[in-house]
């Protein structure tokens, strides 16, 4: 077999365990994600790092395979088996031929708001009300559920009040399993090996905990609303396409209860509350550079990619230990289509054919970055202060501009400026931004070159 060709910072799958080491060798799993760190090893191997464990050394290039982005695709599902809203007598004619065990779920046509699960048995189909009361979700009024996804993953293991465990979904037709295309790409991962901690953010869809997945310390997103999950499902597809040092690295998914996404920890919270919690005194002008560099290299391969993110904010940009920081929160993240949503929108950081015409492209994100850039130089101020949302969009629409944050070097309110151009195509693009920056860089600090981040001062 030819040796694979792969780049430094490939990912890769174990196609099986790898216990018995020759001198030099990393040991690890079937499913374990490893990252190539050098490819000029002797022929045939790799020079590899264990994504969870930490530990480096060689790889067989035969006994392992790329780990692959998972293709956006609106069939795929985590609830392959939900067929919406169909009659008792068509859901019996889907569950033919009869098979113990083989099962869908439908929405209640007689009840509006609550379902039913139908299971095949002993030649027949048996329909079970599932009530939806109190937010959750019951069948016989003693086991509770937080939602469809975990109701049938505890049927599938436990018979409890049904006449048998479910053994086969009934996938609806166009639907593909999430769960299996996520395990065969090497996305999914062990609600087992996993411990959760402390809650570190509480969003609008679910809360984020700090955790532990096989040593390495990571932060998890859980989404317990099954619609939600499905919708962040599509989040989760983009995030497996996306590798650069100014995004937050999505590690895996798990799904239990929910939805739960598992990223890198970032240590240091969200850029907002960073500068807030330290300011001026702490954090210098050059330090405000690098976190605005680090932001618009991230945009700059989003933009690379056709991506737009449509929440760029600072409390949705992360800080690592090593104070880099990160684009997070892919929750709005589209194909740059230019296509309207009605989704919610943060009024002071949208762009105004983001707020009249719901228009969104990576020129919105320019206008975005323009108040990110403002929040960084203020030291973490909430932007148009004073300012209610409605004064916001008709002041903004009539040319009204910020003014530069105290002590902003010109050069820097001169960039927000140009990313506040009302015409979206006088915008410029992030890698025109990037260079513009770096400029500014330059005259601030000569050679940043020999400024490693953590001697820019201490105690951040």
């Amino acid at each position: 077999m030819a040796k694979m060709s792969w780049a430094v910072g490939t990912q890769c799958v174990a196609k099986g365990d790898h216990r018995k080491l020759k001198p030099g060798e990393l040991a690890y799993n079937k499913g374990d994600i490893l990252t190539i760190v050098d490819t000029s090893t002797k022929k045939g191997y790799y020079q590899a790092k264990h994504n969870t464990t930490g530990e480096e050394g060689l790889i067989n290039s035969t006994n392992v395979r790329e780990r692959e982005a998972l293709r956006v695709d609106p069939g795929l599902s985590l609830m392959p088996w939900f067929h919406g809203k169909i009659s008792g007598p068509e859901a019996v004619c889907k569950l033919q031929p009869s098979e113990d065990g083989l099962f869908l779920v439908r929405e209640s046509i007689r009840h509006p708001g609550d379902y039913v699960l139908c299971v095949s048995v002993s030649g027949e189909v048996i329909h079970y009300r599932v009530i939806y009361q109190d937010s959750k979700l019951t069948i016989d009024n003693t086991q509770y559920f937080y939602n469809l996804i975990d109701m049938i993953e505890f049927y599938s293991k436990n018979k409890g009040s049904i006449a048998t465990t479910l053994l086969k979904p009934k996938q609806k037709q166009g639907a593909k399993s999430a769960e299996l295309e996520l395990s065969k790409n090497g996305w999914l991962m062990d609600i087992t090996k996993l411990i959760l901690g402390e809650t570190i953010g509480e969003g609008e869809f679910g809360a984020v905990y700090e955790g532990e997945y096989m040593g390495q310390r990571v932060a998890v997103k859980i989404i317990k609303c099954d619609v939600t999950a499905q919708a962040f499902l599509q989040e989760t597809t983009v995030m497996t396409k996306l590798q650069h040092k100014n995004l937050v690295r999505l590690l895996g998914v798990i799904l239990h209860k929910g939805l739960h996404i598992v990223t890198e920890l970032m240590t240091k919270g969200n850029l907002v509350n960073f500068l807030r919690t330290r300011g001026r005194s702490v954090v210098n002008s050059v330090q405000l550079l690098h976190f605005a560099l680090d932001v618009c290299e991230g945009m700059e391969y989003l933009e690379s990619k056709k991506l737009v993110h449509r929440d760029l904010a600072a409390r949705n940009v992360l800080v690592s230990d090593d104070k880099v920081a990160k684009v997070s929160d892919f929750g709005l993240t589209k194909v740059d289509s230019k296509v309207s949503d009605n989704a919610k929108l943060p009024v002071k950081w949208t762009a105004p054919e983001g707020l009249k015409k719901e228009k969104f492209s990576t020129k919105s994100d320019v206008w975005s970055y323009g108040v990110l850039l403002w929040e960084i130089f203020s030291y973490g101020r909430q932007p148009y202060p004073k300012m209610s949302l409605q004064e916001v969009k008709e002041k903004v629409e009539q040319g009204y501009r910020m003014e530069a944050p105290e002590d902003c070097p010109p050069g820097v309110y001169s960039l927000m400026r140009i990313c506040w151009e009302q015409e979206p195509r006088k915008r410029p693009a992030f890698h025109k931004l990037r260079e513009k920056l770096e400029r500014e860089m330059a005259k601030i600090s000569p050679s940043p070159g020999s400024q490693h981040r953590d001697g820019i001062r201490s105690g951040c």
